[in-house]
């Protein structure tokens, strides 16, 4: 995975972001979608809410980059 510089981070639209508001784990390619499943639970200052809506997010980003996913919910995650 390529690391994400300030700069280029800043281009990155709030939509590839599984917490938009907050601007983390970014999800733009397969890559970064497997490091937000890895590092899902430790994202802090959200809501089990706003984690439901990331995981939604993440799904949708596994998907598209073909990135295996085997849980159904982030509450799975070991």
């Amino acid at each position: 995975m390529s690391k994400i510089t300030e700069a280029s981070r800043d281009h990155i639209a709030n939509e590839n972001f599984a917490f938009p508001k907050e601007r983390k784990e970014p999800i733009h390619d397969a890559a970064h979608v497997r490091n937000a499943i890895a590092r899902f639970k430790q994202v802090q200052g959200v809501t089990e809410a706003e984690r439901d809506e990331a995981w939604k997010r993440i799904k949708s980003a596994a998907n598209k980059y073909k990135v295996e996913l085997n849980e159904q919910d982030w509450r799975e995650l070991s």
